[in-house]
């Protein structure tokens, strides 16, 4: 029997320098822009610079349909979202990020704020938390500055912004809650956390992870591989950006973090690191809503139109 390359599963390479040839190359979708007749579309979406220096920006989607109470426009959440892709690959202008951004924009309905972070191994953790940082006080800038962002502005409510990540990007939208804590954010106010099929790890395996160890998506080398790309250089699964349990000054802050909504499927590795992150939270006080399913996978709703269909009615119900 050959033996099983986590490289090879993920179609990419470790070059010398340490930097990643990526073989994938998914189907793109530009932004439409913002002047743009949106005819069939659901919603619109500009691209804008977050920091030239990092080479991060952002998508932003309004719905085409904006709510109305009595002539005036509803304000709408705001909705900062990170996306999946086990911090080595995806990007936010990659068409199956791009539609599900659309969706979550007109179903909910919310102005939507996706985060292009950078990559790992390229960038080590924590540079997708700085970037995620760096995101929420961009919102910030928009509702303080008499010239920021028009949909920001006009449509959307600073005082209901949720931060909103997809695997590791629930990781990133975790451990970018506990870091603002310390800013001053207001007239923005993080109204919630929504965390779908969080990524987190540990040295310690659990029976979840032995049980699906040779899963055909998300085998357990694979697991390993990705936090071994991502975690600062020299530091294992027990580093706290990987496993929340471990103790630190940093546990004191989940106590203040707010509404959360935890999603997770059975047939997941990770499923019973997400129900023991869902009771270190209640423990510490937190409100959480709890989804889980027994049937589904990681990365389920990225295929299955019907579960991301499932997955932003828990959101409509939760903002």
């Amino acid at each position: 029997m050959s033996k099983f390359d986590p490289y090879e599963h993920l179609k990419v390479a470790l070059n010398p320098d340490g930097s990643l040839t990526r073989y994938i190359r998914l189907p793109t979708t530009p932004a439409t822009g913002e002047n743009t007749q949106l005819v069939g579309q659901s919603a619109a979406s500009k691209d804008v610079v977050l920091s030239e220096e990092k080479k991060t920006w952002l998508r932003i989607y309004r719905p085409a349909k904006l709510p109305s109470n009595d002539k005036s426009i509803a304000r709408l959440p705001i909705i900062i979202y990170f996306h999946a892709g086990g911090w080595i690959q995806m990007s936010v202008e990659q068409t199956v990020i791009h539609e599900s951004c659309n969706l979550l924009s007109s179903e909910v309905p919310a102005i939507v704020v996706a985060v292009e972070f950078r990559l790992a191994p390229e960038s080590r953790l924590p540079a997708q938390y700085e970037d995620a940082t760096d995101a929420i006080l961009w919102v910030k800038d928009q509702a303080v500055n008499e010239n920021g962002d028009r949909w920001l502005k006009e449509f959307g409510d600073f005082s209901r912004c949720y931060l909103y990540g997809v695997s590791c990007g629930a990781n990133i939208a975790f451990n970018a809650a506990l870091r603002v804590q310390d800013m001053k954010l207001e007239p923005v106010a993080i109204a919630g956390l929504i965390m779908n099929q969080p990524f987190f790890g540990g040295k310690q395996r659990t029976k979840s992870e032995l049980k699906l160890a040779t899963d055909p998506y998300f085998p357990l080398p694979v697991i390993d591989l990705l936090w071994e790309l991502a975690l600062p250089k020299g530091t294992d699964r027990d580093h706290r950006y990987c496993n929340p349990f471990v103790d630190g000054a940093y546990k004191e802050k989940i106590k203040s973090l707010g509404r959360c909504l935890v999603i997770g499927f059975g047939g997941d590795p990770l499923i019973e690191r997400q129900q023991d992150f869902v009771q270190m939270l209640v423990l510490q006080g937190v409100l959480v809503e709890a989804r889980f399913d027994d049937v589904g996978f990681h990365g389920i709703d990225m295929i299955d139109t019907r579960r991301a269909a499932a997955i932003i009615n828990f959101i409509k119900e939760f903002v």
